[in-house]
């Protein structure tokens, strides 16, 4: 038996991304592995290898960044960790030539300077890129690659794990909208016959879901097993992050358009439902707070939520002080009687899942249907996506035909 060389190209044919083994019934020893395109370290201008990975590395977390390390004359560059047995999350990249991309207040004691920290990453994230040798790859939130890790035990993504289901493909308008003096994109994906009983979900980031991540095979396989109804899907593009931190964090002229805008000229092109039980707004970070803010201040016509690691600290990022929805709650500005309610926070996202149980026990005080989902990851889309389908069907379950 030849024994093949590190580094050598027979040896780098044999990773197709990071490698696991078992360490313990609860936990795998993860082992990433990166390629120096320019060599070994004589050639190579590669200080560091930054690895980000959600929940684990990444700017929520205040601990000391991670760089791979590269194994002596190769142009192999790795790095272990453990992660537990049912992990899922995301990660990347990102290759530096700086000896000094974070200031040393963030090495400077056992805890880092969280300030110092955060500004670290928001200059380097721009420059993160997918693990090359991972297939299962795609474009971030904030427009970088990134890379899916799931262990063997992680949990059962709902329609996710059926990529090849056959489907209609999606509209795509353009919504100009006088109320709000823009254009966007906005999808409009049905799933079986259309009626006037027919739900409809309004998915927000849906420029995400319909390129980064389309969701469309997954929303059919889940709709040919009859755990979906038939139903009406528009997704909503964001235009660009500084329209989406305008509109999305309780906006109530983005709703008003919405609602005299958007739903028309999409009733022009299909029908639905006008029932608030069977109209469901779902959104993610951002998109969860707006989410949960127009099912509370529309009840009559948003009746179903589906939020996902809401920021529901905003305004206030790390000041220790609530959020305005929280607030609004909390002083009986608005109540969630009568809603259907689809919580859900990673753990590893420490302040949205802190604002988060704030919420849920404002929440538990108001009759309606509550489900509380915490889930072992971070502020990730690749968690977001389970939590996604899995959402819809426990709102739609009523609704949905029983399964064949």
């Amino acid at each position: 038996m030849t024994t093949q060389v590190t580094g050598s190209d027979a040896w780098w044919s044999t990773k197709h991304g990071p490698e696991w083994r078992r360490e313990s019934e609860e936990a795998y020893q993860v082992t990433f592995w990166w390629r120096d395109p320019a060599g070994i370290e004589a050639t190579s201008p590669v200080r560091h290898v930054w690895i980000y990975i959600t929940g684990v590395t990444d700017h929520h977390q205040q601990s000391a960044p991670q760089s791979l390390r590269r194994l002596a004359g190769t142009d192999v560059w790795c790095w272990q960790t453990t992660l537990p047995a049912c992990w899922r999350g995301s990660y990347c990249f990102i290759p530096s030539e700086n000896d000094s991309d974070f200031s040393a207040a963030v090495f400077a004691g056992q805890t880092p300077d969280r300030a110092a920290l955060r500004e670290g990453w928001r200059t380097l994230l721009p420059k993160a890129i997918a693990d090359p040798l991972n297939k299962d790859s795609w474009r971030g939130g904030r427009g970088h690659g990134v890379s899916a890790l799931e262990m063997p035990q992680a949990p059962l993504q709902p329609g996710w794990d059926r990529p090849d289901t056959p489907f209609t493909p999606p509209e795509c308008i353009h919504w100009h909208s006088a109320m709000l003096n823009n254009r966007r994109r906005v999808w409009i994906y049905t799933t079986g016959a259309v009626t006037s009983d027919t739900p409809l979900a309004i998915l927000l980031d849906g420029q995400f879901w319909a390129e980064s991540m389309p969701v469309w095979p997954a929303l059919a396989a889940l709709t040919d097993d009859g755990q979906l109804p038939p139903a009406v899907y528009v997704l909503i593009d964001v235009i660009d992050n500084a329209h989406r931190s305008r509109e999305l964090p309780c906006n109530a002229d983005f709703w008003q358009a919405v609602q005299q805008e958007l739903l028309p000229l999409i009733h022009a092109r299909t029908t639905f439902s006008a029932d608030p039980a069977r109209t469901l707004v779902a959104g993610q970070s951002f998109g969860g707070l707006a989410a949960l803010y127009a099912g509370l201040h529309w009840p009559q016509r948003f009746g179903c939520v589906l939020s996902q690691s809401g920021s529901y600290w905003w305004p206030h990022r790390g000041a220790q002080q609530d959020g305005e929805l929280i607030e609004q709650l909390r002083r009986g500005d608005v109540n969630a009687r009568g809603l259907r309610i689809v919580l859900e926070a990673g753990k590893r996202e420490p302040l949205i899942w802190r604002a988060n149980q704030t919420l849920l026990s404002l929440l538990q005080d108001t009759p309606q249907t509550l489900l509380w989902r915490e889930v072992d990851g971070g502020h990730d889309a690749l968690c977001w996506r389970g939590g996604l389908t899995s959402g819809l069907i426990a709102l739609w379950q009523s609704l949905s035909p029983a399964t064949p």
